[in-house]
């Protein structure tokens, strides 16, 4: 792991952390969870899709042409087989840190919020994302979506389904929260 890559984790770490703290989850598993997130990330991509592919699973269409949501797939196999960490939760937060879903656990939000939100980061927008993780996960994760959809469309990339289902839950809940749909 390069030396980038392991403040990134450190500080993704501390972030999840807090965050498990201000949200009421486990500070220690939001902690593993934050310093494993990106293990397989430096890994050649080929490495990657073996690890995949030998664990059973088919990657979808958007995941066959973007490589970079690889790491987390591979990433929840890597720990479980090599680093014997069974905890569901831990294993999904990891798998789905980049790309979120519908129904995600607490833990699973905070290591996708905490990746966007770590110390290091200095993307346009990164202190009003941290001001977001203060109020409530659900407006961090809306704000990181926007970000997020924003770049992969400008890029003319493909916006992953999960990601498009997470989003439209939180919408979609908010709604039926403020009781209207503006």
């Amino acid at each position: 792991m390069s030396e980038h890559r392991f403040v990134h984790s450190v500080n993704v770490s501390k972030e999840a952390r807090k965050l498990a703290k201000i949200y009421g989850a486990d500070a220690e598993k939001a902690a593993i969870a934050g310093i494993l997130h990106d293990i397989t990330k430096e890994m050649p991509v080929e490495e990657q899709l073996k690890i995949i592919t030998d664990s059973g699973i088919i990657l979808d269409n958007v995941q066959k042409n973007a490589p970079k949501l690889w790491h987390g797939i591979s990433g929840s196999i890597y720990i479980k087989e090599n680093l014997d960490i069974n905890d569901a939760d831990i294993l999904n937060a990891i798998r789905y840190h980049t790309t979120g879903r519908a129904g995600m656990s607490l833990l699973e939000k905070i290591i996708f919020v905490a990746d966007f939100t770590s110390q290091e980061r200095t993307y346009k927008g990164v202190s009003t994302m941290r001001k977001k993780s203060r109020k409530t996960l659900d407006e961090a994760m809306l704000y990181g979506f926007k970000f997020t959809f924003s770049d992969l469309s400008k890029r003319e990339l493909a916006i992953h389904p999960d990601e498009l289902a997470c989003y439209n839950e939180i919408v979609l809940s908010n709604i039926s929260l403020k009781g209207n749909n503006k």
